[in-house]
């Protein structure tokens, strides 16, 4: 089974049901976490009650600096949503680990952004390093992959699609909300990863529900693809991609040739215009839900709660 650990200002903590029990280590980083394994087993087998988790203020997980990298149109629900049919290469992008957040933190939406969007992902955390040239097959998951997060893959949609700018439509302070927990697995969890679903809500709204099933590049094979040019070490962050559901999608292929046809300006500006009348787009006072669990609840990875508001 799983271990769910839970970070706050005072420390790191082992949940236990709905409560937690403070671990004794000295590790500031989710790296020397992940090294200090017996420490979590320690306090996971503690006699101790511990303190109620709805007491606790959760911070990501995930410590900063780190590499945060994510997957690109790896849903086939997503591919359909985005317009795209037949075959679609593996890609991937960066973005700014400035742009981590807690899981209960508001998600800031900048002065110039209109079409701010969401996308809940399961975020894999590296537990070892992954040089270059590595090649990993299934069994080798355990190896490499130390634990799993929730996390919402915030996009600025204007910036990303008129300037094709995926670090920076990514990157802003506040668009990579992670946690509540990181899930530490188990060798003979990875077995039950394609039964992870992924649900977001906003505002009670359910908008995204599909499993890893739904995944095109799955994890095993992203990280041989990621690593013909990328290393990877503890404690970085993997986003395996979104389902379909998100506020944007692709116009009616009929509009879309017409768009085609037309200056980048004008064609941005229609879209856009049209765009506006889309009320799936988020605005401040909206609150989005994202939960990842597999449904006999051995993997939990709890739930996500974050309001949005504008930049002050």
């Amino acid at each position: 089974m799983s271990t769910n650990v839970l970070r706050t200002a005072d420390g790191w903590w082992v949940v236990r049901g709905d409560r937690a029990v403070p671990l004794e280590t000295k590790a500031a980083t989710t790296a020397e976490l992940l090294a200090d394994r017996a420490a979590v087993h320690e306090a996971a087998g503690s006699d101790e009650s511990g303190t109620p988790v709805a007491d606790l203020v959760a911070l990501s997980p995930v410590t900063t600096p780190c590499r945060v990298v994510a997957q690109m149109v790896n849903y086939r629900s997503h591919a359909r949503d985005s317009g795209f049919t037949g075959d679609i290469p593996p890609a991937f992008f960066r973005k700014a680990s400035g742009s981590v957040s807690g899981p209960g933190e508001a998600v800031v939406r900048p002065a110039h952004v209109k079409f701010l969007d969401y996308e809940i992902e399961l975020g894999l955390v590296m537990g070892a390093s992954l040089p270059v040239g590595t090649v990993v097959e299934e069994r080798d998951l355990p190896s490499y992959v130390a634990g799993l997060v929730i996390t919402n893959d915030v996009s600025a949609r204007e910036v990303q699609l008129t300037k094709t700018q995926f670090y920076e439509s990514k990157s802003y302070p506040t668009f990579t909300p992670t946690g509540p927990y990181l899930a530490l697995l188990e060798p003979e969890d990875f077995a039950h990863l394609l039964d992870l679903r992924l649900k977001l809500s906003v505002n009670g709204e359910l908008r995204q529900d599909r499993t890893l099933a739904d995944m095109i590049v799955r994890p095993a094979q992203a990280l041989t693809l990621l690593a013909r040019f990328q290393t990877l070490d503890p404690g970085d962050l993997l986003l395996t991609g979104t389902p379909g559901g998100t506020a944007l999608k692709a116009p009616p292929k009929p509009v879309e040739k017409i768009g085609a046809l037309l200056p980048p300006a004008v064609k941005w500006k229609a879209f856009f215009k049209s765009q506006a009348k889309n009320p799936h787009y988020l605005s401040p006072g909206d609150v989005i839900a994202a939960t990842i669990a597999t449904p006999d609840g051995r993997i939990d990875l709890g739930e996500q709660r974050t309001p949005v508001t504008d930049a002050k």
